[in-house]
């Protein structure tokens, strides 16, 4: 009988525990829906915003439906509204769906039915996985299709952005595809900004449909500036005439990398509030400098161009959109993880807007291969799950906006974001000489960086402190030593180390704050700083970190203060107040 009660407990346990993880997935995806509550989008300076000027976080997924079949990827894989549910639930509020130039202007292929495009590609399996899982996708035309997955995710409060991905269906992108420049042989500039106004004019009256990016990956030998003003200028003005709702999105030169010419010469358009520039970022555009190079120089010079050639963007004022980026959901990708771990903390401090490729977890048919799995796929292979849980926790951090208007009255803080974990510096306890830990970001203290570079606890006299090498650092209030001063080092700039001795904070197996040996600072490619990398980022977003501090205090209630840190109380004051 005690075993059974034992038995009946653990199961009541476990059910409250499955029952607890489904409700925190719930208010997480409704957290980031609830500014998504006025559309049309807009801009304001650098952010995108909703019709009442609070900033909405494009967090997004991207969805291929521009390879030969012209089939949105995986219907025939789960049902539609399932694939579209589980968006939300994983927490994005916006998909990049691809389509290609011949879908809106050839009216031949458009009206195919999907059996009929699947038929004539010797794709079989994939028609009886429909018949299963979307049957009446079956006898839709391929442009029916299309416009019923964008009403699947509009009905599920997904925002969609329609990308001109290619003009001849088929898998993207090289130099000598044809569809890379203006003029190149599947590229007629007439005919793409006929395509894109009958695209535009279709979702008019979709309010989620709230952006259209005008062409993937500009690239090819016909590069050049003049053709690239003269028609996406064009194409801006041909779709804000269709629909004047959606926000316009400008792809750069060099496959979306180059944005450098707009410092110069900024775009002439009509319109005003609706321009988006997006930008494209992946490991395996520096080769494998990730894995060969020394991690700390190699983020070091990747940033530095990024910023050069897209990331300048944000400091003239306009939003900067990294439509794609994404790495090997397996895990076991030295280049790609390095990478990943560099741009996080990128992502983080600029709070930038941003597109996952891919939520695709295989193919209909890719470059010849059916059922091509998708290692980049946010989904596993037959769509029912995430690829990887560790990456789907890890993005969490990065999918709710940090800053921007609206958002709230607080005062600018800082939070120490951890790239590599996704996680942000918490307290482990409310008493003084608190060691720290990593936790949830939307749970993360709100703290100071000032300029002796101390970390003070915003709106206290505590500050963080090193020890030992090995040891936990902790919170204290005897804050004018070298013990509490933290200089960010090494050229990736994410190095917080200590004036107390050669040690940088780190992060222990227990996910407990810590100091170690510097490590990754010489020419060593071996060797991964990610333990070691912290972010120290901008915030106003509402937190819990002001919440129940207790300052040291007499028996009548006056504040406690050494007389060394006096110097210290003075220099706080005016933050404290």
């Amino acid at each position: 009988m005690r075993s059974n009660k034992k038995q009946l407990s653990m199961r009541k346990h476990v059910s409250f525990k499955l029952f607890l993880s489904l409700i925190l997935l719930s208010l997480h995806a409704n957290y980031l829906h609830q500014h998504v509550k006025a559309l049309p989008l807009h801009t304001s300076s650098r952010w995108i915003v909703d019709e009442n000027g609070t900033r909405v976080k494009l967090a997004c997924v991207n969805w291929a439906s521009h390879l030969e079949t012209m089939v949105a990827e995986g219907l025939s894989k789960q049902p539609v509204d399932v694939i579209s549910e589980r968006i939300g639930i994983m927490g994005y509020n916006c998909v990049r769906f691809t389509w290609p130039l011949f879908l809106a202007t050839n009216n031949s292929l458009s009206s195919l039915t999907v059996r009929k495009s699947l038929e004539s590609l010797g794709l079989n399996e994939s028609i009886a996985g429909i018949e299963v899982n979307n049957p009446c996708f079956l006898d839709y035309s391929l442009i029916q299709a299309f416009q019923v997955v964008v009403s699947s995710l509009a009905n599920h409060k997904i925002m969609v952005i329609l990308d001109n991905h290619i003009s001849k269906p088929g898998w993207c992108c090289s130099s000598s595809d044809g569809n890379g420049f203006f003029g190149d042989k599947y590229f007629n500039p007439d005919l793409w900004i006929k395509g894109l106004s009958r695209m535009a004019n279709m979702f008019v009256n979709t309010s989620h449909v709230v952006g259209m990016s005008l062409r993937n990956e500009l690239r090819g030998p016909k590069q050049n500036i003049s053709t690239w003003y003269r028609y996406m200028q064009e194409g801006a003005e041909a779709v804000h005439a269709a629909n004047p709702n959606v926000i316009v999105i400008l792809s750069g030169l060099e496959y979306d990398k180059d944005f450098s010419f707009i410092a110069k010469r900024p775009l002439n358009l009509t319109f005003s509030g609706k321009l988006v520039f997006e930008a494209h970022w992946y490991g395996f555009s520096d080769g494998i400098a990730w894995e060969t190079g020394n991690s700390n120089e190699v983020c070091g010079k990747v940033v530095n161009t990024m910023m050069r050639k897209a990331g300048f963007l944000l400091e003239k004022g306009w939003p900067l959109f990294i439509s794609e980026f994404g790495v090997d959901q397996r895990g076991g990708n030295v280049n790609d993880n390095r990478y990943l771990n560099c741009m996080f903390g990128v992502a983080a401090e600029l709070d930038l807007d941003w597109a996952l490729w891919t939520l695709v977890g295989s193919y209909y048919l890719r470059e010849g291969v059916r059922g091509l799995d998708e290692t980049y796929g946010l989904l596993n292979n037959d769509w029912g799950d995430t690829r990887s849980p560790n990456f789907s926790s890890r993005i969490k951090a990065l999918q709710a906006p940090f800053q921007g208007p609206g958002l709230s009255r607080r005062r600018t803080y800082n939070v120490l974001f951890h790239p590599s974990t996704g996680l942000c510096v918490l307290r482990q306890s409310q008493v003084l000489l608190q060691t720290l830990k990593l936790g949830s970001c939307s749970k993360s203290e709100a703290w100071v960086y000032t300029t002796p570079q101390r970390i003070l606890l915003k709106g206290t006299y505590y500050c963080i402190q090193a020890s030992k090498i090995g040891m936990p650092v902790t919170l204290g209030i005897l804050c004018n030593g070298n013990k509490s001063q933290w200089k960010k080092i090494s050229e990736s700039g994410m190095h917080l180390s200590s004036k107390f001795g050669a040690m940088c904070m780190d992060v222990s197996s227990s996910n407990t704050i810590i100091t170690s040996l510097c490590k990754c600072l010489e020419k060593d490619n071996k060797c991964d700083p990610g333990s070691q990398w912290f972010k120290i980022i901008n915030s106003t977003r509402d937190l819990l970190g002001l919440d129940n501090i207790a300052l040291p205090t007499s028996s009548d209630g006056r504040i406690n203060l050494p007389s060394e840190n006096v110097e210290f109380h003075n220099e706080r004051k005016s933050m404290i107040m």
